[in-house]
């Protein structure tokens, strides 16, 4: 349904937006997309993709907005909230799908709601392996919410929805299925580019860095996921998602020192 539809819809019956961000996406987002059809209006927020997203995106009847400048992840996914005019807004990302039970619920949630917002239970994969503990599961995200009601962190980098202090939230039946990390090829460009937004939001705060706390920092990351989180119990995934997370840490600190002296 188009965004002009909306005004015919009854007035008891509520509506459903889904806000997405995307930058070369194409691999997953046909099944995001088609997951969630049945929803009134659908919105992504492309920011200078060179292979099918807009494409894709288009073809699942979504409006697509090109933004080339970017402002950072949560910024970004506030205007694609922005740019939705439903009662229900659905966040999600390019990478993630919506299983048919979680549908059904989601559904079920904005015709008789009895929260505020929704949260999710997500569930990622790590090189085509479902990972089950290392700080990945449970992972029960807010991501279904009443308009106004909640909005992204500014972050550059892992942002986070926050919530309104009065608002009241429930958890939902299905899973929000994650395909984060489809191959070696996407784990190393997003330990790059995870651990540069990390630098860079750090050293816009004033925060700095060094070579002994980038090394201290990376061992307490490995410790961390694959001990106090339960990583060895996912076997050789468990190992690789700890490793990952210990050197995003180290190089997000080595870049950090390597700012503080430049700039």
């Amino acid at each position: 349904m188009r965004p002009r539809e909306l005004l015919t819809r009854p007035m008891n019956q509520p509506t459903l937006g889904v806000a997405l961000i995307t930058r070369n996406a194409a691999a997953r987002l046909a099944q995001c997309l088609q997951a969630v059809s049945f929803a009134d209006e659908i919105v992504v927020v492309d920011s200078g993709s060179t292979d099918a997203t807009v494409g894709i995106a288009e073809a699942h009847r979504a409006r697509v907005i090109e933004a080339h400048d970017w402002p950072g992840f949560g910024p970004q996914k506030n205007r694609a909230l922005d740019a939705l005019s439903t009662d229900w807004i659905l966040s999600i990302d390019a990478d993630e799908v919506v299983s048919p039970e979680l549908a059904a619920s989601i559904r079920a949630a904005i015709r008789d709601p009895h929260a505020d917002a929704y949260l999710l239970d997500r569930l990622s994969s790590f090189c085509g392996v479902w990972v089950k503990h290392s700080g990945w599961y449970p992972d029960w995200i807010p991501r279904l919410f009443k308009r106004g009601t909640a909005r992204f962190s500014d972050d550059l980098v892992h942002e986070r929805l926050v919530l309104s202090d009065s608002a009241q939230t429930a958890r939902l039946k299905g899973q929000l299925m994650h395909y984060s990390y489809e191959d070696f090829e996407t784990v190393l460009r997003k330990l790059d580019d995870y651990s540069t937004a990390g630098a860079l939001q750090r050293h816009a705060a004033g925060k700095r860095g060094s070579f002994g706390v980038a090394v201290s920092r990376g061992f307490w990351a490995f410790v961390r996921t694959y001990f106090l989180r339960r990583g060895f119990l996912d076997g050789r995934t468990g190992f690789m998602i700890a490793l990952f997370n210990a050197q995003t840490v180290y190089y997000r600190f080595l870049k950090l020192a390597h700012l503080n002296k430049t700039r």
